[in-house]
């Protein structure tokens, strides 16, 4: 994108941003009126994280206390980092982001394990997960920094894309992956080899096409919602990372809502997030069939040499995991 497509971008997003401020300043003013929230992602609209934030807006507008809309496909943003901050600076958003964004985000190294490669790999988990110390303490850690933790849902387990096909661990080296921009995404390339090229994700498709990139690193959901059977003809199902969709909205856009209401609304999130996690497990399997039948060739890897791979950045402590962090975390979920 040149400057001055930058500059026009910019200038939209803050139009945007503007209004969703406007709204949430109205709200304040007029406590008797409806809350406004907006939903905002990156993900296409037919992807389960999306689908799931609409049942959500869609039950709150029912309940009648809420004005809930929902703009997905980047229609507001495609940087979830972007969006997560204005959600910080109060504006009336709830964000679908993930624990490793966050924990970079937010200089909370712990909280990188809940997607560090190869720990959690059982999305029941996940329905256990709220309930820990662990939990809650990265929940207040956040609270303190303006972004209230609302609910983790399973999103899908993320594999390689690639216009080449990836058999081993070396077959990666040298390859430009598109993948996450923060230290279990720089931490997966330093140990897999491949150079990790961290754009936003609506400009994958078309670097791909361009031959800029490689592949990309993502969950089946969003490669079958986005058609990346037209660049990539190859997935690796190596199921490095258990993509948890984790999503937050402003502390004070919380804090403000009638008890009732607020009550109302986390537990709306929480069911349809365990919900919506479960349709994602059951959906996979179809959309890896529909990659197929567009022509992609699913290549089974042996796991355990990329677990292998991986081992070192446990050894060498490049997250900077607390002492015992795995083992408390596995003992609160009754792993």
């Amino acid at each position: 994108m040149n400057r001055c497509m930058k500059k026009i971008a910019m200038a939209m997003f803050g139009m945007g941003v503007s209004a969703l401020v406007f709204a949430g300043g109205a709200q304040d003013a007029k406590p008797a009126g409806k809350i406004t929230v907006t939903f905002a992602g990156t993900e296409a609209a037919t992807t389960t994280q999306s689908r799931m934030m609409q049942a959500v807006a869609d039950a709150l507008n029912a309940d009648g206390r809420f004005d809930a809309k929902v703009l997905v496909a980047g229609a507001l943003s495609n940087d979830t980092n972007a969006l997560v901050t204005q959600a910080k600076m109060g504006v009336p958003l709830v964000v679908p982001s993930d624990p490793g964004r966050l924990a970079s985000q937010f200089a909370i190294s712990d909280m990188n394990i809940l997607m560090a490669p190869y720990i959690l790999t059982d999305p029941a988990v996940l329905e256990k997960l709220p309930d820990t110390e662990l939990f809650k303490t990265w929940s207040k850690q956040l609270e303190g920094q303006g972004i209230s933790l609302l609910a983790n849902m399973y999103n899908g387990f993320r594999n390689f894309y690639t216009v080449r096909p990836v058999k081993n661990v070396k077959d990666l080296s040298g390859m430009r992956i598109r993948g996450f921009g923060n230290d279990i995404g720089n931490g997966l390339a330093k140990y897999l080899g491949f150079a990790n090229i961290a754009i936003s994700f609506g400009e994958v498709f078309p670097a791909i096409q361009q031959k800029t990139l490689d592949g990309t690193e993502v969950q089946v959901s969003a490669a079958a919602g986005n058609a990346f059977w037209d660049v990539t003809k190859h997935i690796a199902m190596t199921k490095h990372f258990m993509l948890q969709t984790t999503f937050v909205c402003s502390t004070r856009l919380l804090d403000g809502m009638p008890p009732d209401a607020r009550a109302f609304f986390l537990k709306t999130i929480r069911e349809k997030a365990l919900e919506y996690g479960r349709l994602a497990e059951k959906d996979e399997a179809g959309l890896y069939d529909q990659m197929k039948k567009n022509g992609v060739t699913i290549t089974e890897v042996n796991i355990k040499e990329f677990q292998d791979a991986i081992a070192p950045l446990y050894t060498n402590n490049d997250l900077k995991f607390s002492a015992g962090l795995k083992e408390n975390l596995f003992k609160q979920l009754g792993m």
